[in-house]
């Protein structure tokens, strides 16, 4: 009975080691983010729920850093105008081009929206606007589905979320929490990668 105890607690124990070492480089990762405002792409992709996103969408597409706007998961009978007002920014970079995709409701469905948006347009480039925290796994949904696409990394910043997230608890979870699921998208695409492979 001892030995199985001191096999859980080790093992319980190499868990957390490996874990906290994989959050911390997450860590990194998400703070490492450069946005290059010189970069045109064939589309601007911002996916809703998180402050700042859609505001910072229109203002690069307004800068004439793409010819399509993509922004996925407006909810239903959300219109340009409403958008426009929300975000206090009105588009004046060709508004005939802006996609509102009104169907999804997370971040695997934001995925599909934007990819078959993508090929209606023949977007072989985008520019993937939303929270830093959350462009890992965003990236790595959308890669997932067009392999062949170039993503330039566009981070959004809030002040609702701590730089300090080991000091709130909020901003700790947050981070744990989208950790947790970049790690399960991350190793679900690299297992349908071998699988295809064999």
């Amino acid at each position: 009975m001892q030995r199985v105890r001191f096999f859980v607690l080790m093992s319980g124990l190499v868990f957390a080691i490996i874990w906290l070492g994989g959050f911390i480089t997450f860590h990194r990762l998400i703070r490492s983010y450069q946005p290059d405002e010189t970069i045109n792409t064939d589309a601007i992709v911002v996916l809703t729920g998180g402050r700042n996103r859609v505001a910072e969408a229109m203002r690069l597409y307004n800068k004439g850093l793409a010819k399509i706007l993509i922004i996925s998961g407006v909810g239903e009978n959300i219109t340009l105008d409403q958008l426009e007002r929300e975000n206090h920014v009105v588009v004046a970079h060709a508004p005939g081009q802006v996609i509102l995709g009104n169907e999804a409701t997370n971040t695997i469905e934001n995925a599909i929206e934007v990819s078959e948006a993508i090929r209606r347009n023949n977007a072989a480039s985008v520019r993937l606007v939303t929270s830093y925290y959350h462009m890992p796994r965003s990236a790595q949904e959308i890669l997932a589905k067009n392999p062949d696409i170039t993503i330039i990394c566009h981070p959004v910043y809030s002040q609702n979320v701590s730089d300090k997230w080991w000091k709130r608890w909020g901003s700790f979870y947050l981070m744990a929490s989208e950790y947790n699921k970049f790690m399960f998208v991350y190793l679900k695409n690299f297992a349908m990668k071998l699988k295809e492979g064999n």
